[in-house]
């Protein structure tokens, strides 16, 4: 085991101890293995099984879940995959994306601290799991890991759930190392100039400026605001600091939700239906659309926000849609981060 020594002033068969070492552990939703029928099954089946997503009771939701969803679901979420799955690397953009973020933050970290901390990444739902993430942490010598769920803002069925995943792994630990979880951030200063920087060089780029843009945020549904989640008040937050920092009128920005599932209302207004709205009954030709809550592009982004939302826009009279991808791992993204993993190791690293 490198960096790994007999503890001073232990008997001759005490075991190596690996280097004392702090970890910090990104977490994000997760991706299939492939976008073939079994990997998608397995997949949705860990996802769509978790009562922090859907928390309907287990006798009424599994058979539902196993006997029908699971049963068709697969094929038509395979085939969006499918449309944009990073066949070079054989993964889809959400991995891609997540190591690259990875990557670049270690190496941040690293001209900051030096060998003293070790970054990774895991998912809540697939691989790398969790499990197997804080299991490699403890082995290499980290008494204390920093979890950082790379979700802006607080949801129970996103950053809540990948908590709840994050201890369960702990449980496994015989030493258990001392551990922290990193606060939504969707009000940092570094976050939302991160985001404003992406919207100023999307319209840098068009001959013709948007006459809106659409804030599109992961949906929920209602219910769970009225039970406390503070999700939608944040996402509002994110949507007014914004603006404040590009200084433009409140009519030149919007908020909205996507990604509705199941027959429940969800928050409103629906992502899907406004940009049509826009299109068909206020003569919005140009629109921008923006994806705050995700800081990785995936399937919601690439797929459902650059084509159902743009056919349904298309589809009303609009004429010009520009999605502004997410921010991934541009430089400013991974400044901000860097910056919030640097305040919360406050008194385990200085």
């Amino acid at each position: 085991m490198p960096d790994a020594a007999r503890p001073a002033h232990a008997p001759a068969d005490h075991p190596k101890v690996p280097r004392a070492k702090t970890g910090v552990l990104l977490a994000n939703l997760g991706t299939p293995d492939h976008y073939s029928y079994w990997p998608m099954r397995r997949y949705l089946n860990e996802f769509l099984s978790d009562r922090r997503v859907i928390d309907y009771p287990r006798w009424k939701w599994q058979p539902l879940l196993q006997l029908v969803i699971l049963s068709k679901r697969p094929f038509t979420s395979g085939a969006a995959y499918k449309s944009i799955w990073n066949e070079d690397k054989g993964e889809s953009p959400l991995m891609t994306i997540t190591r690259d973020q990875t990557t670049k933050l270690s190496a941040a970290l690293h001209e900051r601290y030096g060998d003293q901390v070790m970054v990774d990444f895991c998912m809540r739902y697939g691989n790398p799991s969790t499990r197997s993430k804080v299991r490699a942490m403890v082995a290499a010598g980290c008494t204390r890991i920093l979890f950082f769920p790379l979700y802006p803002h607080y949801a129970g069925a996103t950053s809540a759930t990948a908590n709840d995943q994050f201890f369960r792994a702990l449980m496994a630990e015989t030493w258990q190392p001392v551990a922290r979880v990193v606060e939504p951030y969707f009000a940092h200063p570094l976050y939302i100039e991160a985001l404003a920087q992406s919207v100023e060089r999307a319209y840098a780029k068009l001959d013709a400026r948007p006459e809106i843009l659409v804030v599109s945020y992961h949906g929920m549904p209602k219910r769970y605001l009225m039970q406390g989640d503070p999700y939608h008040c944040q996402c509002q937050k994110t949507t007014r600091l914004l603006r404040e920092r590009l200084g433009w009128e409140e009519t030149a920005i919007t908020t909205t939700f996507q990604s509705v599932f199941g027959p429940e209302e969800w928050l409103k207004p629906y992502t899907v239906d406004e940009v049509a709205r826009l299109a068909r009954e206020e003569g919005k030709k140009r629109i921008a659309v923006i994806a705050p809550a995700f800081s990785a592009d995936c399937i919601e982004t690439l797929e459902e926000i650059n084509e159902e939302i743009r056919e349904s826009f298309e589809e009303a009279g609009g004429e010009e849609f520009t999605y502004v991808p997410c921010l991934n791992d541009d430089d400013a993204h991974i400044a901000a981060l860097s910056a919030i993993v640097e305040s919360n190791l406050g008194g385990w690293l200085d």
